[in-house]
């Protein structure tokens, strides 16, 4: 997996200056199964140092896999490599992401990913989901857009939000049919809580950090903070068009503009769109959400969807 330089569109003209993993931001799908021995070698074209933290991974008798820099490996410096050798466990939905600067290259270069490891005894609510997304969210100070090694400050002050690497409306929506049972993965990657909410459904919030919950709890916004994941599972029997967005309203805005950031659409089969709809006219793009990867079970996803302008 190379680490390049990489330039990426969050929406309109708002360019942003990435150290993208195989060019793209969200990084490739890793899927594995439960017990798996997974080895990715890493390559770092950038001029900056960079390691890969697996977040969730136990790591039993394997500490020096866990990518902190100055605690666990020396970092990979410009045009070196690394390989990393690590067993697939918990399963759950997990994520990675480097671990040197973390407050620019995480919260404002785009070095995240996710990390899906099916378990070996799913619980009886996951063997129903029939659909399954990845939404990762994220934050970014357009100041420092085009100044890769700058930013990451305490004062930073974000003005784009985005999902997968994209604010509203240059998402794609959530497309679904009645009858289905809708799986969620929410991923917090940046540095700030969001108050996600689905419009027309409640929905069980069944995992936690990839753990299952022995009670599920029912809700319509769910609170994720930097570096946590929420599975959320819902039955898809209210057909129409629904909106799905963050309730800090601060986070639903491109720049100085409203009705962007952190917010996409929920769409059944077979409702017609109106000549209003702002999605309307979009060009669909699958795969947004990772939807097709997780069909084809367990494989390393590069997705086209995602990719950049490599800068050379």
């Amino acid at each position: 997996m190379n680490i390049q330089d990489t330039e990426i569109t969050l929406v309109n003209n708002q360019k942003y200056h990435t150290f993208a993993f195989n060019g793209q931001v969200p990084a490739p799908l890793i899927y594995a199964d439960e017990g798996d021995d997974i080895t990715v070698v890493v390559n770092n074209l950038t001029a900056m140092n960079h390691t890969i933290h697996w977040h969730g991974l136990f790591q039993k008798n394997n500490w020096k896999m866990d990518g902190v820099p100055g605690v666990t490996q020396e970092a990979i410096k410009p045009g070196e490599s690394f390989t990393y050798h690590f067993k697939a466990e918990p399963a759950g939905t997990l994520w990675y992401h480097c671990h040197v600067n973390t407050n620019e290259h995480v919260d404002l270069r785009g070095m995240w990913g996710p990390l899906i490891i099916r378990p070996k005894h799913p619980t009886a609510l996951e063997k129903t989901v029939t659909k399954d997304f990845i939404l990762m969210l994220s934050e970014w100070d357009s100041k420092w857009a085009d100044k890769p090694g700058s930013g990451g400050l305490p004062t930073d002050q974000p003005d784009y939000f985005t999902i997968n690497g994209k604010s509203y409306p240059e998402v794609q929506p959530i497309r679904i049919k009645e009858g289905d049972v809708v799986r969620i993965r929410l991923i917090g990657t940046g540095d700030k809580v969001h108050s996600i909410h689905i419009h027309g459904h409640d929905f069980l919030i069944a995992f936690k950090d990839g753990q299952p919950l022995k009670s599920p709890i029912v809700a319509d916004t769910v609170l994720i903070g930097p570096g946590e994941r929420y599975d959320l599972i819902f039955k898809a029997d209210n057909p129409g068009r629904w909106m799905v967005h963050d309730h800090i309203e601060s986070h639903t805005v491109n720049g100085n503009q409203p009705m962007g950031g952190i917010m996409t659409v929920i769409e059944y089969e077979g409702i017609p769109n109106d000549p209003w709809y702002e999605l309307g006219d979009h060009k669909f793009v699958p795969n947004f959400y990772y939807e097709e990867s997780l069909k084809k079970g367990p494989g390393f996803y590069n997705a086209d969807v995602f990719h950049g302008k490599v800068i050379e």
